[in-house]
């Protein structure tokens, strides 16, 4: 993976708090949403965004990031409302599962998304659903939001992102270096909560997949 450091960013530090958004019915019926699906969340969705509130709310987060899509603004609400700096980022989008979006699971469905995920764990990262993103094309944009994070002021030390399921694992494989062909290595829940911090050159992991606020 390419380097995510510079002469400028070589002197920032940041925490960053990475969460998946909350709940949503499509979720609850394992329907893939994707980038074209604007869903909101449900009644434990919000419910789950309270929760996550009531436990981080007392942090003086600097920014606020979240993809353009309702689910994951609705999951930080409340931190936007403080009110608190936000921004959202066409990069931080969940990946685009083309022709697989909103659609009712069936066999044939299923079988197709575990033949492309096995492709992606096997290397092979230039090749899509129908209709769909590559990683590679998911990445990219991707690095294009964390170099615009990176490039804010070094007053912001402490940062809450929030994004997708299939975007938060290769955000977090672009963040730790690691080929986007791991990204199964990365468990995600609803409003699941990583920390990582930033040392001006590298990503370390403090906390993974951190669902205690949930109760």
């Amino acid at each position: 993976m390419d380097s995510i450091s510079n002469n400028k960013t070589s002197k920032i530090r940041k925490t960053i708090h990475l969460i998946r958004h909350g709940q949503t019915d499509f979720n609850l019926r394992n329907i893939i949403q994707g980038s074209g699906v604007n869903s909101d969340l449900n009644a434990t969705g919000i419910e789950q965004a309270q929760l996550f509130f009531e436990n981080y709310g007392h942090l003086n987060y600097n920014h606020i990031y979240t993809s353009q899509l309702n689910r994951a603004i609705q999951s930080v609400q409340l931190f936007i409302d403080k009110p608190l700096p936000h921004t959202k980022l066409e990069g931080l989008n969940e990946i685009n599962w083309g022709i697989m979006e909103g659609k009712e699971s069936t066999p044939e469905r299923h079988k197709e998304y575990e033949r492309i995920i096995a492709e992606w764990t096997n290397g092979n990262l230039n090749i899509a659903i129908e209709g769909g993103e590559t990683p590679e094309v998911l990445y990219q944009r991707q690095k294009a939001a964390l170099h615009h994070i990176l490039e804010q002021p070094l007053e912001e030390e402490l940062i809450l992102i929030c994004m997708h399921g299939r975007a938060m694992r290769s955000f977090l494989c672009l963040l730790t270096g690691i080929s986007l062909s791991e990204m199964e290595k990365w468990p995600h829940h609803n409003l699941c909560l990583y920390e990582l911090s930033y040392n001006g050159k590298t990503f370390d992991l403090i906390i993974e997949n951190d669902i205690r606020h949930l109760g």
